[in-house]
């Protein structure tokens, strides 16, 4: 059970990850240079002992494979966000996935 130590993490484009880092969370900037070092960035925070990452959409839905092979063999939650330009409907699809997934039946209904 997550304590007041835990720790926290955002990913994403500046923009988007200023605000958790103005509230004290670790914080990784993707850039054109370190767009493919998503996966390494995802398990140095699992490594590190965050209890939850908030990866902003548009880095979420280019990196399904590493989130979901994360998901699966950590305890971490990760959470998309959307950016200052608005939601792409990513992170109610993936509270979907995981509700669905949680108690048997997709209970939000018609999507």
């Amino acid at each position: 059970m997550p304590d007041k130590t835990s720790k926290m993490a955002a990913i994403g484009g500046y923009d988007s990850v200023l605000p958790f880092k103005a509230i004290g969370l670790d914080t990784v900037v993707i850039t054109e240079e370190n767009r493919d070092q998503f996966c390494f960035i995802l398990n140095k925070f699992a490594e590190d002992g965050c209890v939850a990452v908030f990866v902003e959409e548009a880095v979420y839905a280019t990196n399904q494979e590493a989130i979901k092979e994360t998901d699966n063999s950590t305890d971490m939650c990760i959470i998309p966000v959307p950016n200052q330009s608005g939601s792409m409907g990513i992170g109610l699809e993936a509270i979907r996935k995981t509700v669905e997934r949680a108690v048997g039946m997709d209970i939000f209904g018609d999507k």
